[in-house]
Formats: structure tokens, C-alpha cells, sequence
């Protein structure tokens, strides 16, 4: 009885162990949508993910057909969403320092709030039907589909300001060292070496005959 109980888990824990080599790169991209975290700096998406990949393998045995990757995302949007309140605070006071200081290095993604961005991503990237989304989140289905409108409006307009805004010219080169002109104008120094000829204006000059 142990040895079957004990190559069971084992079988779990491969099936387990395959399910996170294929997915959890496309979750973990999902979870750093969510945050709006930089891909080379997400903590938060990783801890959203290690929380729900661990609830994932801790009911793995009781999935029974359940699609494993759908039972793992739904855990990860139920743990962004229940510090959705919370975070929609902090970018509320974000927005304001953003907007005081003028940052140019503020990502696409945090000009939308949490619960936007977290609709935006279930039904741009992850595709799930809007029924879905609003029984998952608990929010009318009209509701979602304001919020995704309006979170795909305002990153039109963000890329749209991104791709009008001058750009600083590069500096002008600066000029050789030499004399100054009577301004203060650098004046161009000649290189050494033969000079041609000037012509005099005070020679005289040749007269062609008729």
C-alpha cells in the first residue's frame, strides 16, 4: 500500500514538474503584465506565481481533467486581484508623483489602473471570453467591457505621445581649437603645408588683342 501511494506521488510530482517547464514562462509573463513589473526586475510576479503553482501541486491530485493551467492562472488573478484596492491606491499616488516630476521612464502599463490592466490582460492575452472574465472577477459583463475599452484607449494614446514627442538633437560637435574672431567665434585653424597662390589684385591684367 506504501509503495503504491509512494509511486503515485511520485507520478504526481512529474506530471507535476512537466506542467511548470511548459508553463511557467507564458505565467509568469502574465503575472509581470499584471504587476507591471520590468522583465528583468519582477519579484512581485514571482511571488504571485511560486503562491500559485504551490496551490496548483498542492491540489493536483484532486484536478481530475481540469486543465492545470487555467486552475493556475485563475489562483494567480484571484491573489493580483484581492491587492487590487490596495494597489489602485498606490497608483493613484504614483500617477500624482508621475505627474509632478514629469518621468519619461514610466511603463506603458502602469498608465492604466490594476483593475483595467488585469481585464486588458485576460482578454487581450490570454484570451478568455468576456463571460469568463466577469464570473471570474465578479463584475457585470457590460463593466469589463468598459474597463478593457478604456485600458486599450489610454495605451493607444500613450504610445501615440511617445512617438510625437520631440527628440533632443545630439550635440553639435565641437569646433578645432584656434584663434577667435573678434566676436569670440572659434575661427577654424588651416592645416600646415603649401598655401596656392592668391591671386594679386593689383597686377595688371592681360590684354587679348582683337
Amino acid at each position: 500500500m506504501r509503495e503504491r501511494e509512494a509511486a503515485r506521488r511520485r507520478c504526481h510530482e512529474a506530471e507535476f514538474e512537466a506542467f511548470v517547464a511548459g508553463a511557467a514562462g507564458r505565467l509568469l509573463h502574465t503575472a509581470t503584465l499584471l504587476t507591471a513589473e520590468p522583465a528583468a526586475a519582477n519579484p512581485r510576479a514571482q511571488q504571485l506565481l511560486a503562491a500559485a503553482l504551490a496551490s496548483t501541486y498542492a491540489h493536483w491530485a484532486g484536478l481530475r481533467g481540469e486543465d492545470p493551467y487555467d486552475r493556475t492562472r485563475q489562483d494567480l488573478v484571484a491573489r493580483f486581484a484581492r491587492g487590487a484596492w490596495r494597489d489602485w491606491h498606490l497608483w493613484r499616488l504614483r500617477q500624482r508623483l508621475h505627474l509632478l516630476h514629469r518621468r519619461p521612464d514610466v511603463a506603458p502599463l502602469e498608465t492604466v489602473t490594476p483593475r483595467e490592466r488585469l481585464v486588458m490582460v485576460l482578454r487581450l492575452y490570454e484570451g478568455v471570453a468576456e463571460e469568463q472574465t466577469a464570473a471570474q472577477l465578479g463584475l457585470p459583463l457590460q463593466r469589463v467591457r468598459t474597463l478593457c475599452n478604456r485600458a486599450v484607449s489610454q495605451l493607444y494614446e500613450a504610445h501615440l505621445d511617445a512617438r510625437t514627442k520631440p527628440r533632443q538633437s545630439p550635440p553639435e560637435p565641437q569646433q578645432p581649437h584656434g584663434t577667435r574672431g573678434p566676436r569670440g567665434n572659434p575661427v577654424a585653424s588651416h592645416p600646415k603645408g603649401p598655401q596656392d597662390p592668391q591671386p594679386d589684385a593689383r597686377a595688371p591684367r592681360a590684354v587679348v588683342a582683337p
